[in-house]
């Protein structure tokens, strides 16, 4: 098949989904492209089969906004004309979706049918998706894809009770996991890097978005190690920072805090923790926790959105309600004092991702879809 893919570069779940995908497909031996205004976090460069199309934004004094949803419409249009494109995947309904619609109008009749199918990925409908103005945007997004997806069995429930789409059809399908390249054991040099022999390790991955609730992992970490040798290993960059900075410096705990910012190679670091915290406000899957997972870390975080379908209370990890911080910290401070408890679920958070969560299991699901869609006759 040949197949666009259409996604953010920022660091996030939905790019990296994206981008995974697409470099999953290609090694499979289908023609992949991938679209977006910058090369997208994890793109791999020179990969058989795989190609990025930059969508350039032209300035205009006229325009106080660059256009970028229009602009991102001519480059789908033309990628799928030169290629031939069978099917386009969107990620993320606004506005990657309606610059797909479009495209495929300005396509109709010049002998390229490319059907059109749209991932949920969850802020696309509970942040964005909600907003008075883009509410009905996103509700046409879904009704023109010829086939829709998303993340998490919640997330497609949220779907249907929040926005009346009438997009009975949403498939779940859930984000999956290269299994060989996060796993336990990789690059052990790299824990005297991030703490002392005789600390264990707490990491937390985000955007340090307010949604993360990066300062609870703050004040969480701080209440559950007063009398432990820990450290706390923040990774990401975002919004939020400088108040951690702040409030790290206003607990008094500067000396066992790490704030790496963004690091690219990030299954190099997950499997020197010892816990993977993850206490947000709403997942709606929670692909870091995943990925904590097939290192064998055990994930204590928030029972919200899809993260309970991916971790399992009490087996691979501990959940809690969102700003439970006094739950949180002990858990923390419970597992962090057993280890034959954190081994035990470090084990089975690496048997679940693997049975569930697989690359080679989910890649044929996704092929199986995209033939399925394209035998299905176009939405009007």
């Amino acid at each position: 098949m040949k197949i666009g893919i259409v996604c953010y570069p920022t660091h996030g779940g939905s790019g990296v989904v994206a981008t995974e995908l697409g470099s999953a497909l290609a090694e499979s031996g289908h023609s992949v492209h991938i679209i977006s205004y910058a090369i997208p976090f994890r793109f791999e460069s020179f990969r058989r089969n795989l190609k990025y199309h930059e969508v350039e934004v032209t300035a205009y004094p006229l325009f106080r906004y660059p256009p970028y949803d229009l602009a991102l419409a001519g480059t789908i249009m033309e990628v799928a004309q030169q290629y031939g494109l069978d099917i386009l995947h969107a990620h993320y309904a606004i506005p990657h979706a309606i610059s797909g619609h479009l495209a495929r109008e300005m396509l109709n009749g010049v002998g390229t049918n490319v059907k059109l199918i749209t991932t949920l990925h969850g802020t696309d409908i509970t942040i964005i998706g909600q907003q008075r103005i883009f509410q009905p945007i996103t509700r046409f997004g879904i009704r023109t894809s010829d086939g829709v997806t998303s993340v998490s069995a919640e997330l497609k429930d949220r779907v249907l009770q929040t926005i009346d789409c009438g997009a009975q059809h949403i498939e779940v399908i859930p984000n999956f996991v290269d299994t060989e390249r996060f796993k336990p054991g990789c690059c052990k040099e790299k824990r005297a890097h991030l703490a002392a022999p005789d600390e264990k390790i707490v990491m937390h991955v985000s955007n340090f978005r307010e949604v993360k609730r990066p300062r609870d992992v703050v004040n969480a970490f701080a209440q559950a190690t007063r009398d432990v040798r820990a450290r706390l290993v923040m990774v990401g960059d975002g919004p939020e920072v400088g108040a951690i900075r702040e409030l790290v410096r206003k607990l008094g705990i500067e000396e066992r805090v790490n704030l790496l910012g963004t690091y690219d190679a990030i299954w190099e670091l997950l499997p020197q923790a010892d816990l993977f915290f993850l206490p947000s406000e709403y997942e709606s899957f929670g692909l870091s926790a995943l990925e904590a997972m097939a290192c064998g870390v055990p994930v204590i975080a928030s029972n919200t959105g899809g993260l309970p379908e991916v971790v399992q209370d009490g087996v691979s990890g501990r959940l809690h309600t969102p700003g439970d911080i006094a739950g949180f910290a002990g858990s923390i401070r419970s597992l962090l004092g057993d280890d034959a408890a954190r081994e035990r679920m470090g084990a089975a958070a690496r048997e679940r991702a693997l049975t569930t969560y697989r690359q080679e299991a989910l890649l044929p699901v996704w092929e199986a879809y995209y033939e399925k869609i394209l035998a299905e006759p176009t939405r009007a």
